[in-house]
């Protein structure tokens, strides 16, 4: 017999997440405060129920998407949280990017509790959790992770297990979202110096794509989003300041100094303080153009 699955947190990853669950045959009870996620959800064949605690009450594992490590907190360690409420033995599951203190947090309370907790954060955007090939980045006891390999793999493609710490997945998430944020800004940069230049961004792209210039995002922002004009998020802005501020924080405390993952956190705040923030990532290109007065190509 099947695992009782829960999952809270219905929202862009989430609610792709939980159908791939549901496509697979398992019982899955579902928990957003967005009412159109919670329908969507009822209409791919889940349980929705009315409170995160109820969700606590009825599974065996309880995963989690939530967008900031504020909603993480509360969802978890609030009196009405997965934690006070959760049967024992239940393995908690969190996907979402928090700092790496709340990972380790969670972990300690879990256990004492009689609960068990993996962090595992995903990377790939929505159209990683879509096609179920996200890369998941999992921290915590070998025996819980093996225990629920078989969900890992219906939910993405190349599934790490880093180690018995609590954190160490989002250790690397949060390395690997400075790059993101970077890459980024270095596309839009690119592309808006090369049209005041006269150079298409198609030429520009077909040949930079076949030299050392390539990059996965240069491929994700220019393709998906800016060539058709379309900045609906895959990942916001604001989520990616978000994490660049979690990155900065965690270098500050490794005593470490970021030259330019500093100057990151300044740059994307005026990205989205010009009303980007909920746009995708990739409309940092619009925000470069609006500053420099370039037309759309």
């Amino acid at each position: 017999m099947k695992k009782k699955l829960g999952f809270i947190g219905l929202g862009n990853m989430g609610l792709p997440m939980a159908i791939n669950l549901l496509r697979a045959d398992y019982q899955v009870y579902g928990f957003d405060t967005n009412a159109e996620a919670m329908e969507q959800f009822a209409a791919a064949g889940g349980f929705g129920l009315e409170t995160a605690m109820d969700i606590a009450k009825q599974c065996d594992v309880i995963m989690t998407s939530l967008p900031t490590p504020q909603v993480v907190e509360l969802v978890y360690r609030s009196e009405q949280g997965i934690l006070q409420h959760a049967k024992k033995g239940c393995l908690l599951i969190d996907f979402s990017t928090v700092n790496p203190e709340l990972n380790d947090t969670l972990h300690t309370e879990a256990i004492a509790l009689g609960l068990r907790y993996l962090g595992a954060p995903v990377s790939g955007g929505v159209i990683g959790a879509i096609n179920a090939t996200l890369t998941i980045m999992v921290g915590g006891g070998t025996d819980d992770y093996i225990s629920v390999g078989e969900i890992f793999r219906i939910v993405g493609k190349n599934i790490y297990h880093l180690g018995t710490s609590s954190s160490i997945g989002t250790r690397i998430k949060l390395l690997n979202n400075l790059m993101i944020g970077f890459y980024t800004e270095a596309v839009a940069e690119t592309i808006v110096l090369g049209e005041k230049m006269g150079i298409q961004a198609d030429t520009l792209y077909e040949v930079l794509n076949n030299s050392y210039g390539q990059s996965r995002i240069y491929e994700r922002n220019y393709l998906e989003y800016m060539k058709n004009d379309n900045y609906e998020p895959g990942f916001s802005t604001n989520l990616l300041l978000k994490d660049l501020k979690l990155a900065k924080e965690m270098a500050d405390e490794a005593g470490v100094s970021l030259r330019i993952g500093e100057k990151l956190v300044d740059l994307y705040s005026e990205i989205a303080q010009q009303g980007y923030g909920e746009k995708d990532m990739s409309a940092a290109y619009l925000s470069l153009k609006e500053k420099c007065k370039l037309e759309q190509f």
